[in-house]
């Protein structure tokens, strides 16, 4: 693949995604990206020209879809409205964001005949019991709990509709929870590294109970670009590193290796229909595609995200203000 456009390529994983695969391959990359507040130009700062352009649009525009597609070799589709308290507070942009701007993707693959790869998340599958040794598998049954997750596992219907109906050459992969630079402060992880940093206490939902599976997302990416060159279309694969983890144990890590006190956290009240326990199952990624992750040890990982937030603080500095006060006013 010479050429190819990522949607969403602005964001946490699309913006690691692109300078994983400027690092690791020689395609060329053009970036559709809307530029929402999840969304940092700095994350595609100093990238190559000769192999690199963003593009500032909406996924939901047909004709800049079109465009941008009729000239590429595979679409890499990570653009989506992600953060379930947003979604309860107001549902609308993640249905036509994630379901509408998913249908405008697949209808321009299918015109111009281009390889499609369909980013999706855990969630669509709901949760787990905390002492259920099951994990998710590509044939788990979808029972998503908010219109985050609702709205993802529809824009994963049409994906495997437009495969079958109208033979679009796509697969679809279901990562869980990500980690690593360039996540936006407003997510679990970064925002207590950075509270940390500022010498403010982290904030624990609920008990703390609830298990994360959790992946770097260099692993997710290179995991991405397995999937995207040897996957077998309409088929969906499972991304995992076996990382469980409850939000306790995570806070607690963070405050080890940032040289504080493990219990200095204060609990606040959890949110609404927070689901238990994500479980990834990769074996079927694994076994057919021989992908396997780097970071095998969590703790390492963490280590290595904390540093990035150390030696970043002006990439995050600007959002924290504002994402704080919105915290603060839920009292959270």
């Amino acid at each position: 693949m010479r050429s190819l456009l990522v949607t969403g390529g602005a964001g946490f994983i699309g913006s690691n995604f692109v300078h994983w695969v400027l690092d690791n391959t020689d395609a060329s990359v053009t970036v559709l990206d809307a530029m929402t507040y999840a969304a940092n130009e700095g994350s595609l700062a100093d990238l190559p020209e000769h192999r690199f352009q963003l593009v500032r649009g909406d996924i939901r525009d047909a004709a800049l879809v079109d465009e941008l597609v009729a000239r590429t070799d595979a679409v890499v589709h990570f653009a989506a409205e992600s953060h379930n308290d947003n979604s309860l507070e107001g549902p609308e942009p993640f249905i036509t964001t994630n379901i509408v701007g998913t249908y405008t993707i697949l209808q321009a693959v299918r015109r111009h005949g281009v390889r499609l790869h369909h980013v999706s998340t855990d969630e669509v599958y709901g949760d787990l019991d905390l002492d259920d040794p099951e994990r998710f598998t590509p044939t788990t049954r979808y029972n998503p709990s908010s219109p985050y997750s609702a709205s993802k596992a529809a824009s994963d219907m049409l994906v495997r509709a437009w495969v079958r109906s109208f033979g679009v050459e796509a697969t679809i992969s279901n990562c869980s929870n990500n980690y690593g630079p360039r996540q936006h402060v407003e997510k679990f992880i970064p925002r207590q590294i950075t509270n940390v940093i500022d010498g403010v206490r982290p904030k624990l939902y609920g008990a703390g109970l609830n298990v994360r599976d959790w992946i770097h997302v260099d692993d997710h990416n290179c995991a991405v670009w397995t999937i995207l060159e040897f996957g077998t279309p309409g088929e969906t694969y499972l991304i995992g590193a076996d990382g469980e983890k409850n939000n306790q144990e995570v806070i607690e890590l963070i405050l080890e290796l940032m040289g504080q006190p493990t219990d200095a956290y204060d609990h606040v009240a959890d949110r609404a229909g927070h689901d238990l326990r994500y479980a990834i199952d990769s074996t079927k990624l694994r076994q057919e595609l021989g992908w396997e992750p780097r970071y095998t040890d969590f703790r390492d990982g963490l280590e290595v995200t904390i540093r990035w937030y150390r030696d970043h603080e002006s990439w995050w500095r600007p959002q924290k203000s504002a994402t704080e006060a919105k915290y603060a006013r839920k009292g959270q």
